[in-house]
């Protein structure tokens, strides 16, 4: 369960005033794939980071029961001058898992060959994502956080990672920020709509689409 108690988010970027949030109260209940669901710039992003406790809220909170993922796929924890096979080892490590089992997951799962066995720097963008990704596949938490991670590689990798996320569905929740609605539909099963710091809890996921589609046509 993930619980928002007047939860308000503004910051400047260039001199504008952003509001991401406005004394939002909401909750997610335990179990449930959430698709967050709005329009680019609402804050979706900024949204996961104050979830996972990475960025604080200009006032209220966010209180939880269980264990929640980072934003799955973010790489920038990673140390740049360790390697992937050193980087998950200290991830496991940090999480009280076998890092045998681990860096076994992440090698086979994120296939990046003989680079695992390479510095973090010399990686491309798409390297450190599938990484990040296969880090956080191998490790159980309650909820996951996931911001567009299975966008990342090919379409067999994509595949992959839809299919490694389903299973870890069958007994986790999550919060999936996505702008592909078929992959919505494929993973999650209520949603939330983010329009101007106010945000929208929907059971039914299609009720939370169809807002969704309004609110684009509208900034179209």
């Amino acid at each position: 369960m993930i619980r928002f108690e007047n939860l308000s988010m503004v910051y400047r970027r260039g001199g504008t005033r952003k509001l991401v949030a406005h004394q939002i109260n909401a909750t997610f209940p335990s179990g449930r794939a959430v698709a967050l669901l709005g329009r680019n710039g609402a804050g979706k992003s900024t949204l996961l980071k104050i979830i996972a406790g990475t960025l604080k809220p200009t006032g209220g909170r966010v209180s939880s029961t269980g264990s929640i993922s980072w934003p799955v796929g973010f790489a920038g924890s990673f140390h740049p001058h360790l390697t992937g096979i050193q980087n998950t080892r200290f991830v496991a490590r940090i999480y009280g898992a076998d890092s045998r089992e681990l860096v076994d997951f992440v090698e086979g799962f994120a296939a990046l060959g003989g680079h695992f066995r390479l510095p973090v720097q010399t990686y491309s963008a798409g390297m450190r994502s599938r990484l990040a990704f296969g880090v956080s596949m191998g490790l159980p938490f309650d909820t996951y956080l996931v911001d567009e991670v299975t966008s990342v590689g090919d379409a067999a990798f994509r595949a992959k990672s839809a299919e490694v996320f389903r299973a870890r569905m069958e007994r986790a929740g999550a919060v999936v920020v996505s702008h592909s609605m078929i992959q919505v539909r494929e993973l999650c099963d209520m949603g939330a709509v983010l329009e101007n710091g106010e945000l929208t809890l929907y059971d039914d996921l299609e009720e939370a689409i169809a807002h969704h589609q309004h609110v684009m046509a509208g900034a179209a």
